[in-house]
């Protein structure tokens, strides 16, 4: 199968991010309500909770309720709060020597992820540019400050009173400079799953917040999360012993002298860090690269790869192939994403 990539530069809430929001709006608002209407919170709800963890947020996400003009449950669903469980795989670390990288493996499955990715200058204060999820938040990023982040699964059952994690990133990126502000709010706005941040700024500083539902954030000063935390809590198997040995894999890098940054880079895109089980739900999607120092964005497959700067944005769109899946299975997948 194929999957549709597309990069958009967009200042303000308009008519581009409007056509990428139309092509996942139905399966989104699918997924939103899979467990029915009463399971998810009230507008009010979502709009108290926006104003008293997010406040920042909250003009934009109006502008794009308004733009959208789709009613109330999609207006719910935009708040990301309290949203339904889901899980991810990836790989991410933080190379910092030469100019410092933060590269990342999106797993997940090919017909779940919106294959979009935004340069927006939603606030007065910075730029942004984000791989999108859930029509606006941010699976990865960086701003126009330097600082990056860049989510993983964090591999625990529980699920609590939050956000989804992607709207605290896209609320990381519109409003922190450096990796100590990021972490700051990491432990500070409730997520509703647990979920391993990476993060790096211009200086080099980073680091690794763990969030998990009504658990303080723990933060890690290291450059390597896969999809545990202290230990592993969701019992998955292969995927377990996967996340693991990829987790040694890219501490023995980090370690090498022999390895230079664009050889660590061109790791993602090999076993054990790069994975191809797209039919079960766990294979690469993208591989990116955020550099810092540069404002640069490098997105890579193992044949392809696209370059983004946030001085000089550009449009574009790229297919890629994930090989065949059977038409059953292809079924099977759209009602577990619904």
């Amino acid at each position: 199968m194929d999957l549709h990539f597309r990069w958009i530069a967009e200042t303000e809430p308009g008519p581009g991010w409007a056509e990428l929001a139309a092509s996942s709006l139905e399966a989104c608002r699918a997924w939103y309500l899979r467990d029915g209407n009463r399971s998810r919170p009230s507008l009010r709800e979502c709009r108290a909770a926006l104003r008293q963890h997010v406040p920042e947020l909250v003009d934009t996400w109006q502008r794009l309720v308004d733009l959208l003009d789709e009613g109330p449950v999609v207006a719910r669903m935009l708040s990301l709060w309290c949203p339904p469980a889901y899980a991810a795989g990836c790989s991410q670390a933080v190379w910092s020597r030469e100019h410092p990288l933060l590269v990342r493996n999106y797993d997940y499955h090919p017909l779940a992820c919106e294959g979009a990715s935004l340069t927006s200058a939603w606030t007065p204060e910075r730029r942004v540019i984000a791989s999108l999820d859930c029509l606006w938040g941010a699976l990865d990023g960086m701003n126009s400050d330097g600082l990056a982040v860049s989510l993983a699964f964090g591999s625990r059952r529980s699920v609590g009173k939050g956000f989804g994690i992607p709207l605290i990133l896209r609320y990381v990126l519109e409003t922190c400079a450096t990796t100590e502000e990021a972490l700051s709010v990491l432990r500070r706005v409730p997520s509703h799953m647990a979920y391993n941040v990476s993060v790096l700024d211009a200086s080099g500083d980073h680091a690794v917040a763990c969030l998990a539902p009504r658990t303080e954030t723990r933060v890690r000063r290291e450059a390597v999360a896969t999809n545990h935390q202290a230990e592993l809590e969701w019992p998955l198997s292969d995927r377990d012993a996967s996340s693991l040995r990829r987790e040694r894999h890219l501490a023995k890098l980090l370690r090498s002298r022999n390895t230079a940054g664009q050889a660590f880079l061109d790791a993602f895109l090999a076993p054990p860090l790069y994975a191809t089980d797209w039919a079960g739900g766990y294979g690469t999607i993208y591989t990116v690269a955020y550099q810092p120092d540069a404002r640069r964005a490098e997105f890579r497959w193992p044949d392809q790869k696209v370059v983004q700067s946030l001085d000089r944005p550009i449009d574009g769109e790229l297919i890629v192939g994930f090989g065949a899946l059977p038409a059953k299975k292809i079924s099977r997948l759209l009602r577990r994403r619904q």
